[in-house]
Order: C-alpha cells, then sequence, then structure tokens
C-alpha cells in the first residue's frame, strides 16, 4: 500500500533510450542539513526603581521605523527604555525651579479690578484690595505699580507678579494715555534682550515680560468706549490681550448676552485680536478648543473675596438686596470660565506666545534696528534705550 502511495505522489519522467517510465530516487535524509536554531533574545525587565509618571497610562513598547529602516510606522521595542519617565524629568526641574507669571490689569477705577485678581488667587496678592477713597487723590497720569508674591500649591511654587495701572481713563482728557503702559510692556522686553545678549548671561533670566493683560470693561450695556477701542487697537500688537466684563451682576441675563454680542462684532469691525488669536492655533484640536473660548468671550465676571453660608456651603459671593451672587456658580456668572482658562488649561501657552511671538518681534526688530552686531548697552532699567 506504501509504495503504491509512492508511485502516485512522486513524478514520472520517461528515458529517451527505452520509453520506460522511470521514478526518481528519494532524497537521502542524512544530506538535508536542518536550519540553525538561534536562541530567543533576553527582555530585560522594567527597572524597579523607575516610577511610571501619575496618572499616565502604560503605553505599548514602539518603536519609531518599521524593521529598523523608515519612519512611516511603529514597532516593537525589545525591552523597556525609559522614554516615558522624560516627562518625569522635566517635571522635578521645573518644581525646584518654580515658574514665573505676570499679569497686567487695566481699567477705569471702581472695576473690581484688585478684588477679581484676589478671587482667582484666592489670596491677598494684588496692590490693594478695595478702589481709591476718597481722601486719596487720583493720579494725574497713569501710573505702573506691581507686586510680586510666592504662592506654592500642591509643592508648586509660583511666583506672580500683578502689575496695576492707576489712573488710567480717570482724566478729562484721556489721549494718549495707554502710551505708559505700552512702554511699560516694551521696557520689559528691552530688559530681557539686554540680559540675553550679554556674553556672560545668567544662566536663568529674570522675566518680567508682561504674559497677559486683562482689559476690563466697564458694565454700560451699550457698546464699547472710543478709549475701550483705541486701547485694545495699539496694545493687541505687543502683548495678550484678555477682555472681561467687569461686575456683570449689574446685568440682566439679557442684557448681558446682548452686550457680548455688541462687544465680540465692534472688536471684530475694528480689527482688534484677543486672546487667543486665530493665527496661533497650532492644530485642529486646539483650534476646536479655542474656538470654543472666543464664543464665550468677553467673560462676564464678578468678583468677591468674602465668604457667605449658601445651603449649608460657604461660598464666595457678593450680598444684594436680591440675594448673593456666587462667584463660582455658573448660573450666576463666567469668573470660573475665566479661571479655568487663565490659570488651568492657557497660563503656559500665554507665556510661550509672549516668548515665541510678541517678544520675538520685539527683538527682531531692535536687533535689526541695531544691525545685529554690536552688544546693547545698559542705561536705566526704566528707560527705553536709544540705539
Amino acid at each position: 500500500m506504501g509504495s503504491q502511495t509512492l508511485m502516485l505522489l512522486l513524478p514520472l519522467w520517461t528515458s529517451p533510450s527505452t520509453s520506460v517510465p522511470v521514478f526518481p530516487s528519494a532524497p537521502d535524509m542524512s544530506e538535508i542539513v536542518p536550519p540553525e536554531v538561534r536562541p530567543k533574545p533576553v527582555v530585560p525587565a522594567k527597572p524597579s526603581h523607575v516610577v511610571p509618571p501619575t496618572g499616565i497610562p502604560p503605553a505599548p513598547l514602539q518603536g519609531s521605523g518599521s524593521g529598523g529602516q523608515g519612519s512611516g510606522g511603529g514597532s516593537t521595542l525589545l525591552g523597556y527604555v525609559g522614554i516615558d519617565t522624560i516627562i518625569e524629568q522635566m517635571r522635578k526641574k521645573t518644581m525646584k525651579t518654580g515658574f514665573d507669571f505676570n499679569l497686567m490689569v487695566v481699567g477705569q477705577s471702581g472695576l473690581g479690578k484688585s478684588t477679581l485678581v484676589n478671587t482667582l488667587f484666592k489670596s491677598q496678592v494684588s496692590r490693594r484690595s478695595s478702589g481709591w477713597s476718597r481722601d486719596e487723590k487720583i493720579p494725574k497720569t497713569v501710573e505702573i505699580k506691581s507686586v510680586s508674591h510666592v504662592i506654592e500649591e500642591g509643592g508648586v511654587k509660583m511666583k506672580l507678579t500683578v502689575i496695576d495701572t492707576p489712573g488710567f481713563g480717570d482724566q478729562i482728557n484721556n489721549e494718549n494715555c495707554w502710551e505708559p503702559i505700552s512702554k511699560y510692556i516694551n521696557e520689559q522686553y528691552e530688559k530681557f534682550l539686554k540680559e540675553e545678549v550679554n556674553i556672560a548671561r545668567k544662566k536663568r533670566i529674570p522675566d518680567t515680560r508682561v504674559h497677559c493683560c486683562l482689559y476690563f470693561i466697564s458694565p454700560t450695556g451699550h457698546s464699547l468706549r472710543q478709549l475701550d477701542i483705541e486701547f485694545m487697537k495699539h496694545l493687541s500688537r505687543t502683548v495678550n490681550i484678555i477682555p472681561v466684563i467687569a461686575k456683570a451682576d449689574t446685568l440682566t441675563p439679557e442684557e448681558k448676552t446682548e452686550f457680548k454680542q455688541r462687544v465680540r462684532k465692534e472688536l471684530e469691525v475694528c480689527g482688534i485680536e484677543f486672546y487667543p488669536q486665530k493665527e496661533f492655533d497650532e492644530d485642529q484640536e486646539d483650534k476646536a478648543d479655542n474656538d470654543k473660548i472666543r464664543e464665550a468671550m468677553p467673560f462676564a465676571v464678578v468678583g468677591s473675596d468674602k465668604e457667605y453660608q449658601v445651603n449649608c456651603k460657604r461660598v464666595l459671593g457678593r450680598k444684594t438686596a436680591w440675594g448673593i451672587v456666587e462667584v463660582e456658580n455658573p448660573n450666576h456668572c463666567e469668573f470660573s470660565q475665566l479661571r479655568d482658562f487663565l490659570i488651568r488649561s492657557h497660563l503656559q501657552d500665554l507665556k510661550e506666545v509672549t516668548h515665541n511671538i510678541y517678544y520675538e518681534m520685539y527683538r527682531a526688530k531692535r536687533l535689526n534696528d541695531n544691525g545685529g552686531l554690536h552688544p546693547i548697552s545698559t542705561s536705566n532699567s526704566t528707560q527705553e534705550s536709544n540705539l
């Protein structure tokens, strides 16, 4: 039975001399060389002392190339490398050095600028926590006053500098009243540039540049004043401007909605871009997130550093004859949206836009005017260079 089966399976060929079918001989199994068996590589285990970053799920081990060639696909790594610890390394380094954030507040007296800043950071960080008293004189010109505090939360330290502008918009003649503010912003760029071009410069240059300017709009319910338009038109070229409607509890919900729409329309007609600017959106995800923010701006806010008992809970609020306006209640005002946007989601981006866009524009212009050849001399930190 076995021979018959072999005859059926083996191919036949005919001898040219005899015309008799001849069966090919079976191969000699002793001549076949078995393939070389290579031992599997030992995959190194992840070191026990390496702790993955908190809150980040473990990702599959992948490389950047396919079969070691190109960069089109991902390939499985042979073992743990430790790339995922870079985030933790950066976190530790920044935790040691800390952060800087410089916030400027601009607006007429009595709009609650200092109170709002105190509410944002839940501490007394502003220059003053109340408006001008009757005995105090209103400054004859716009002054620039700043105060710095180191605040800490969860082991993270941040040096917060609040720059106030008392006297802005309080004069009979407010012509060019934005010039001292513009000059101050450019002086901070100049100070940073002087440190940067020094041959022996500091390892970490002190950053006094204004990262964000909160511009307070009076809740008139009608339209922007000419002063508001002129200020934002001139300053939007040098700093991140975030417009907010102050003391929004003086407006009804309908008035607030109409006023916000009117303000957005006026800013668009005047060609004024506020932060986050459309041209700085990095990708579609950024654009989608920022479009939602732009549609909600300007935020109508209420500030208060006083607590009241509401439904057996202590809340920040303003007491009125009609009840208590809860600062952090989204049904009462948009303070929580402003706080989340300014501190929790876009604080680092505000700093990056300041450095990569506005400071770079100033730096390029200064170095171009100076020929880019000579180091910039320092005369007085409060005066602009004559070069």
